[in-house]
């Protein structure tokens, strides 16, 4: 077995090792989700944790790890009141991004279970993962059904597993770990309020700190074992330090003044439900554990808002985590308990799990322009492009409101990852038929199995009740669902767009879009054309809030040059197509229609591009930005080229036109005909 990076040699990231730790004390806590930029060392350090964990007893030959002081009644290997104890070391068990269901929870074996009535259970990750550490690398980027198993084992502290009325239970309680790079997508709200605490993460601009990581990391590479040995006192009183604080955990009091300044708290910054409550009484509790304490302080209670409340504040998708800290201090100090004075309290053994501070606060008053990524060899989107506006360029405006648009999908039936925008095969959603499995089965389609195993049962020599079944008769469920798409925008941002008023609009629209995209899974870009040329203002990525950011910096000006602007998103799809074949595009291409850029004939050549687009298939959507009385009926025509439909900012609205689906499809239904 490899030896692990020392927790203790982790340089810096306060607020990252006092939230591991806190939930190392008491894993009522909830688990941490760890915000960062790529390489900044967040695995290392939740890996490192394991190694500090006391060690777990459990019932020797037990596949889920059962207490046997209190063995759980329902253990599927059970019962234990007799069985021997064991005592082994706690496991951290990984979740990678691409495992299947019955990897997280466990399978049956369905062809037993119907021939020989028995639960045949092999478990999964759940059951491995019990009374230890769960770590999902890239939580973001997991399928939201296992997402939703995932938090809802957590929550409850067991997994169900169902197949076609056979069921079995087990227990399922882990510190869960979840670390994930914010340019890659973000989790949705609901599922940011799962996880306890949250901390943001950056690499030090410190020149002395860099230094210092480098150094260590390099010791430690050119020698695993001596480097960790090197840290292993530093180690040991930390593990010692740990056991100390659970055990302190049941004497520390949680006062009504500090359980009135985390509801006062809670309120104030208007989070949802209960679950934030809970958890700052739970956190503030470990703080004053960890620090030897018997009693919560105010100090307590505002350390764990800071790590409590930061993601609960995102109900947009488009809002960055944080916390106004003079709000907080504010409203702590109104609701400062009688008994405290106005001096500082004795805080007693320092909170840092170095000795430092007590975790600091996670980086705040970063706006989407701030936090926005860079994808590799590419700068933030020059104020002029090459070729760009000149003289005519204005800068940029911000963007309306948003609003609930119409859902735009792509026809057909495709097999793309699991979403919410088009028709698809997928594993999960209404079952369509029946067809035999290939590999292992995962979804029984119970009535197929039994009329493909009932002719046979004479020949097989069936005397009693039960159904002799073969792997042969075993039918596997199809399924459809809904999937992700690529949704390609190609914004015009030409002088003949540049009026504030409708610049604003369109962004709104664009906006609107983007958050319709959010919400249905799906990956997106950004195209934008004006000058003489066109540019990839963003690849295609499943970060949303990084289109956003960039459709906020996105000045106008110059001439349209509508071919260059359709050309470049057809050599975006062609790549795309290469990287992910599954997952089908949808381009969205905003303009008035207009082409006066891009060679002698602007509109021929226009029209040439989108019949590329047309020839290849790929669904496609208009949305026409003119405006004024009247109107020259060009971006319809554009429309037309592509095979796609056309729709006024108006009609995108959800409110507006009840068929613009049925318009999309059976537009471009069509033109693949004809």
């Amino acid at each position: 077995m490899s030896t692990r990076y020392p927790f203790t040699a982790v340089v810096g990231m306060d607020d990252l090792r006092l939230a591991l730790l806190l939930n190392a004390v008491s894993p009522a806590v909830g688990g941490v989700l760890v915000r960062g930029e790529k390489g900044t060392a967040k695995s290392t350090a939740v890996r490192a944790l394991a190694d500090l964990l006391p060690e777990v007893p459990v019932v020797a030959g037990c596949r889920f790890s059962c207490d046997p002081g209190a063995p759980d009644p329902g253990c599927p290997d059970g019962p234990h009141e007799t069985a021997p104890a064991a005592a082994r070391p706690a496991r951290m068990v990984e979740l990678p991004v691409g495992a299947s269901e019955d990897r997280l929870v466990g399978a049956l074996d369905i062809e037993r279970a119907l021939s020989e009535g028995v639960k045949a259970f092999e478990p999964g990750l759940l059951a491995d993962a019990h009374r230890g550490i769960l770590y999902v690398d890239e939580v973001n980027l997991l399928h939201d059904h296992l997402i939703d198993l995932l938090l809802d084992a957590a929550a409850m502290g067991s997994s169900y597993v169902e197949r076609e009325g056979v069921s079995v239970r087990h227990a399922a309680r882990f510190l869960l770990v979840g670390t994930m790079n914010p340019e890659e997508g973000e989790l949705r709200p609901q599922l940011l309020d799962r996880f306890g605490l949250t901390v943001e993460v950056a690499a030090s601009r410190e020149p002395e700190q860099r230094v210092e990581v480098v150094r260590r990391r390099l010791a430690y590479d050119d020698d695993p074992a001596a480097f960790a040995g090197r840290w292993a006192g530093e180690e040991s009183a930390l593990r010692e330090r740990i056991v100390a604080a659970r055990a302190l955990l049941s004497d520390v009091v949680l006062g009504d003044a500090a359980l009135l300044q985390i509801a006062a708290t809670c309120a104030a910054f208007e989070v949802d439900g209960m679950r934030a409550d809970i958890v700052m009484a739970r956190t503030a509790t470990a703080l004053a554990a960890w620090a030897g304490r018997t009693e919560v302080t105010s100090d307590d209670v505002r350390q764990a808002a800071l790590l409590a409340l930061p993601h609960r504040r995102r109900r947009n998708p488009f809002d960055a985590p944080g916390l106004d800290e003079d709000r907080l201090d504010e409203t702590l100090e109104q609701f400062k308990g009688e008994d405290e004075g106005d001096d500082d309290p004795d805080p007693g053994p320092d909170g840092g799990p170095d000795g430092g501070p007590g975790g600091g606060v996670p980086p705040q008053g970063q706006g989407p322009e701030e936090s926005a990524p860079r994808d590799a060899g590419e700068d933030e989107a020059p104020a002029s492009p090459p070729g760009g506006g000149g003289a005519g360029e204005r800068s940029a405006v911000k963007a309306a409101e948003p609003f609930r648009t119409k859902m735009l999908s792509v026809p057909g039936l495709g097999e793309g990852a699991a979403g919410r925008r088009s028709r698809a095969r997928t594993e999960h959603g209404r079952t369509t038929g029946a067809v035999r499995p290939r590999g292992v089965l995962t979804k029984l389609h119970l009535a197929a199995t039994v009329h493909a195993a009932a002719p046979h049962q004479k020949a097989r020599g069936r005397t009693g009740p039960g159904l002799v079944v073969r792997r042969d008769d075993l039918r596997q469920a199809t399924r459809e669902g809904r999937e992700g798409n690529l949704v390609l925008f190609a914004v015009d941002a030409s002088g003949s767009m540049a009026a504030r008023q409708r610049m604003s609009a369109v962004k709104g629209a664009v906006l609107s879009l983007l958050l319709d995209a959010y919400q249905r899974r799906d990956k997106v870009g950004l195209v934008t054309f004006r000058g003489r040329d066109a540019e990839v203002a963003l690849p295609p990525t499943s970060s949303v809030d990084a289109a956003a950011a960039r459709l906020e910096q996105l000045p106008t000006g110059g001439r349209t040059p509508l071919s260059a602007g359709l050309l470049k998103a057809h050599d975006v799809l062609r790549v795309e197509r290469l990287r992910d074949p599954s997952r089908r595009p949808l381009l969205v291409v905003v303009t008035d229609g207009r082409a006066t850029g891009g060679g002698a004939d602007p509109v021929a050549l226009a029209a040439r591009a989108a019949r590329l687009h047309a020839s290849e298939g790929t669904a496609a959507v208009v949305v026409d930005c003119e405006t004024g009385p009247v109107r020259l009926g060009l971006a319809g025509d554009l429309a037309r080229e592509l095979g796609g439909t056309a729709v006024t900012l108006d009609e995108l609205r959800a409110d507006s036109i009840a068929g613009l689906v049925r318009n999309v499809q059976a537009e471009h239904a069509t033109r693949r005909a004809a």
